[in-house]
């Protein structure tokens, strides 16, 4: 029997694309079967453009895909691949009437049922995990079966729908082989299709989530159990795929990863150990199950980023949810987090079909204030409403159609459009395709919502410290202020739609500021425009990442030498002691006035971090005077009086030579071009 493994068309230019995992393990748990196995990643053909976007799109994947004449084609489908998945089958069984379609995957797992009755072109649907359900099931078509007695699948027998009893799930996750990637091209042809630095490959560390979280279908499809490779296979296989595949960066697939400190402790002492934490990784955890220690030993082992999901910052919400986070560690850990070199991503939800303005506001305020801490990345999702959920289950009845989600994006095929006969698959079938569906809810409407989800992130990375104290000056709600923000920036750029880019925040919303808050009026935080000045400075800095220093004086030629200030740092005076008020706002203290303090500031962006220092009147003074022109005895003759006239001019130039030659070591000052 031929087989054909098929992960199906989606492109979303802001994300990468990954080899599809859950189809090569099934490409390796058949491996050694007699049956002859291919695998299509049409994700990856459209990035590298031997797949086309348009109208055809599903015909020439039907048309690739019966060029192997297969005789079982089994999809790999998601949420919004599910219309994709549905199209192409429909195309293939049109053109083999004998074919066996499959499909499997958390989408098709709770609508299996709906499916079968709904499109008469699928045969059967795995549910839950297919390692071992699959092949079963591939036994069965060769005995010309339809899936009788194989447990986990449900199937069409003639008019009638039979859903088998669920598989157990596998006990020791080690039993199963390592994927064998061979099925598909190099990692490098993915990284290169994404034009991202590294070849990044999926490390799946294990499968389940005991919590009870109302949108979430991973601890259903589970069945609120954990479990977890052993931590020497783990290690294994990331030797396996950076010696044999060439792998540079990992994914560790497992939102559990944290939860059990042993196991985390165990994972990174092995790979130190293995001498592999040169090599980055990603991972997902809560905030209460980590703290500076353990952090500190996954920076050692190799982790460079990591995702929280802190979801709402209303107390309400999160009971509704039914997720236990303890906001009082929330700026502890992210802080800790930051510390240690690791960037954490913060992912949050608005939306939940209860929520009134405040529970948005303080979800905002959250954002706003992990932000003001610096060095963070702010996700922001409309509420997806999953198959399988309580959510799902709850409030099915109310979904409607006006909004596009984050997890409804991917299919704009047709000139960053849907195409109509997607369009009328999602429109006829709710049951099926409910996470391209919302739900309103008393907040707001859902086209507000949307904007502040897809766009707020923007201000949360640019500005939001002034954006903080506008809200608290104006004595309004974070949303509210967004929102007039967002038509403030339509009026004064003519667009017909509200749109936030980057260079939007640079150039317009210091004006905004200014504008919210009346000309000739003096503010009760006296300081907000320094903080707005502060921030735009960081982001000027931000355009540039310098180099590690190699300054170095040649003392023997010293009178030739000319000092140039580094064009790549900010030099900038402020009238408040900014170091203090931005330390403070960190801290959360937030005063309506300090006194007035001049202190002059450089910015600067060295990789990932933003290096913001103090320097004294002496520094900025020296500094201002390195333009490549002067030499460091003009210079020293320039100062002498204001900071050296109870020195000799021998001294003065000594200690001045010093100042440079520390300068340069900061990576201020540099040679002359």
């Amino acid at each position: 029997m031929k087989i054909a493994l098929v992960f199906p068309p989606y492109y979303l230019e802001s994300i990468y694309d990954l080899p599809p995992l859950g189809l090569i393990n099934l490409a390796t748990a058949l491996k050694s079967s007699p049956h002859q196995t291919v695998l299509f990643d049409f994700v990856l053909a459209l990035r590298q453009g031997r797949l086309s976007m348009g109208p055809r799109i599903y015909d020439e994947c039907a048309e690739m895909i019966m060029e192997e004449d297969p005789d079982l084609v089994a999809f790999s489908a998601q949420c919004t691949t599910y219309p994709p998945v549905l199209q192409i089958a429909q195309r293939i069984k049109e053109a083999k009437q004998g074919l066996r379609i499959v499909i499997g995957g958390h989408n098709a797992s709770f609508v299996d049922r709906e499916t079968l009755v709904g499109y008469p072109w699928i045969d059967a649907i795995v549910r839950g995990e297919g390692e071992i359900t699959f092949p079963e099931l591939v036994q069965a078509y060769e005995k010309g079966e339809p899936g009788q007695g194989v447990a986990g699948v449900t199937f069409r027998k003639g008019q009638r729908i039979i859903q088998n009893e669920d598989r157990e799930l596998i006990k020791d996750l080690d039993d199963l082989p390592l994927p064998d990637y061979s099925f598909l091209p190099p990692f490098s042809e993915y990284r290169d299709a994404c034009e991202i630095p590294r070849s990044i490959a999926i490390l799946e560390v294990g499968r389940g989530c005991p919590h009870k979280c109302i949108y979430c279908s991973e601890s259903i499809m589970w069945r609120r159990r954990t479990r977890t490779f052993s931590v020497e296979r783990l290690v294994k296989e990331m030797r396996h795929l950076h010696e044999n595949f060439g792998a540079e960066c990992f994914l560790l697939a497992y939102d559990q990863f944290t939860a059990k400190r042993s196991f985390v402790e165990d994972f990174c002492r092995r790979v130190i150990e293995a001498r592999l934490n040169h090599i980055p990784w990603y991972c997902i955890s809560r905030l209460d199950s980590v703290d500076a220690p353990l952090l500190g030993l996954m920076r050692e082992a190799g982790c460079e980023s990591m995702c929280y999901g802190i979801d709402s910052g209303s107390e309400r919400t999160l009971a509704f949810i039914r997720k236990n986070i303890d906001r009082e560690i929330l700026y502890q850990r992210v802080t800790e987090t930051t510390d240690q070199g690791i960037i954490p991503t913060l992912s949050y939800v608005i939306g939940f079909p209860e929520e009134q303005r405040s529970d948005i506001d303080e979800t905002l305020k959250l954002a706003l204030m992990t932000g003001n801490l610096g060095n963070s990345n702010p996700l922001i999702q409309l509420t997806t409403i999953l198959p399988g959920t309580d959510l799902y289950h709850n409030y099915r009845e109310r979904i409607v159609r006006e909004v596009d989600t984050y997890f409804s994006l991917g299919l704009e095929f047709d000139q960053g459009r849907r195409l109509p006969g997607d369009e009328d698959l999602i429109n006829g079938d709710p049951a099926v395709f409910s996470s391209f569906y919302n739900l309103t809810c008393p907040a707001r409407p859902l086209r507000e919502l949307n904007l502040i989800a897809s766009y707020f992130p923007i201000i949360v990375n640019f500005y939001p410290r002034t954006f903080l104290l506008l809200t608290m000056e104006l004595g309004g709600s974070p949303s509210e202020l967004f929102l007039q923000w967002m038509d403030w920036l339509a009026k004064r750029t003519g667009r017909d739609q509200p749109t936030l880019l980057p260079q939007d925040c640079y150039a317009h919303f210091v004006p905004f500021v200014q504008e919210m808050l009346g000309d000739g009026k003096t503010p009760r935080f006296r300081h907000i425009h320094e903080v707005a000045a502060y921030e735009t400075q960081a982001l000027e800095a931000g355009k540039f990442d310098l180099t590690e220093s190699s300054f170095h004086i040649d003392l023997h030629r010293i009178g030739d030498f000319s000092p140039q200030i580094n064009r790549e740092i900010i030099l900038q005076g402020f009238s408040f002691d900014m170091p203090h008020i931005i330390a403070e706002m960190k801290a959360a203290i937030f005063r309506e006035s300090y006194p007035k303090k001049e202190t002059f500031l450089v910015f600067k962006q060295e990789g990932n971090h933003l290096d913001v220092s103090e320097i004294n009147d002496f520094g900025k003074d020296f500094l201002s005077l390195c333009d490549g022109r002067l030499s460091l005895d003009e210079i020293c003759r320039q100062l002498h009086g204001r900071y050296g006239a109870e020195m000799t001019y021998e001294a003065f130039y000594t200690m001045c030579l010093d100042a440079l030659q520390e300068l340069g070591k900061m990576n201020l000052v540099e040679p002359p071009a």
